[in-house]
């Protein structure tokens, strides 16, 4: 039976270059995968999301309402948007991060501010502060690599050889980072 995972954030946060590794990464590991994203008004700050879908046979790349076995959001607001997307067993990771919209920002909308408790009330949810982590490591690009490591942990994929992903798919200045970001967000789940 295919899994489904679900990754959701704001244009600029690497969400699609995140679902472009995992999908290789599963591709690599034998998967039949399908991967489908849509941009939105993502070079606007606008939602970005991406359905990864991977097992035996995968006849669709859309995962429908009610479908998501996880849900990966870079931002808080995102997963909430989405979450009617999960399963009722589903899971939730999201980033402690907050980003207002356009309706936000302009003052015609306010930020939930308890999107992380509406979250739990709805799924099992892990909260990560993975722009936190990618602070610590020297370079706030990393997010997305973070949470990577949160879904292959949340997934159970770890003994795909991550390793030779990365270094394949990224520039090579910028492999040893990302390694170790990968590795960051593995600990955190």
């Amino acid at each position: 039976m295919a899994k489904s995972i679900l990754l959701v954030g704001v244009g600029g946060q690497g969400t699609i270059l995140a679902s472009k590794l995992l999908t290789t990464g599963l591709m690599e590991a034998g998967y039949d995968v399908k991967m489908s994203e849509i941009h939105g008004m993502s070079q606007r700050g606008g939602s970005v999301s991406s359905q990864v879908r991977y097992g035996e046979k995968v006849e669709s790349p859309v995962i429908e309402l009610g479908g998501a076995d996880i849900l990966i959001s870079f931002e808080k607001m995102e997963a909430l948007r989405w979450l009617n997307y999960l399963k009722p067993d589903g899971k939730v990771v999201v980033n402690d991060l907050e980003i207002g919209s356009m309706p936000i920002l302009s003052g015609k909308a306010d930020y939930p501010k308890n999107a992380a408790e509406i979250l739990e009330g709805y799924a099992k949810t892990m909260v990560i502060s993975a722009s936190d982590e990618a602070e610590k490591l020297g370079n706030p690009k990393v997010m997305n690599i973070i949470l990577l490591g949160a879904i292959i942990k949340a997934m159970g994929l770890e003994e795909i050889n991550w390793d030779k992903i990365l270094r394949e798919n990224i520039k090579e200045k910028l492999v040893e980072i990302n390694l170790k970001a990968l590795e960051a967000g593995m600990n955190l789940v």
